[in-house]
């Protein structure tokens, strides 16, 4: 077992769990409903993410590779990079500032992370034998 995947998804999962509940709770209060939806999507993806980190973290023991490693990593950037961006254009556009555009690409860059790792999550099954 990988214990510092496992710690990470610890942590961003009990993270996804108060995000989603301030989400459905006070956030609905506070944004537009468009803004609510892309902080609700930065939640679902992340914690969808989390599962996958723990999944590496078990497999690691039977399936250690450089690409078991790299799967976790990217999954761990897709979170960062992904559903931080969202957060961060939820609250930019609750805040209805200009400046933070520079956010917005990082999304699809994450989303790419995201791909990769699960692309070296599969390698690293194929390449046991």
């Amino acid at each position: 077992m990988h214990k510092g995947f496992l710690k990470t998804a610890a942590l961003l999962g009990a993270l996804s769990v108060i995000l989603g509940a301030f989400a459905a709770h006070k956030l609905k209060e506070m944004l537009s409903e468009h803004a609510v939806s892309t902080f609700e999507t930065a939640v679902r993806y992340q914690f969808y993410h989390v599962f996958a980190l723990f999944i590496v973290a078990i497999v690691y023991k039977d399936f250690r590779s450089a690409t078991t490693l790299w799967a976790g990593r990217l999954f761990v950037g897709g979170i960062i990079l992904f559903s931080g961006s969202l957060y961060v254009l939820a609250i930019v556009q609750a805040m209805e500032k200009p400046g933070f555009g520079c956010v917005g690409p990082l999304t699809p860059v994450g989303g790419v992370l995201f791909i990769a790792g699960w692309i070296c999550l599969c390698v690293s099954f194929f390449r046991r034998n």
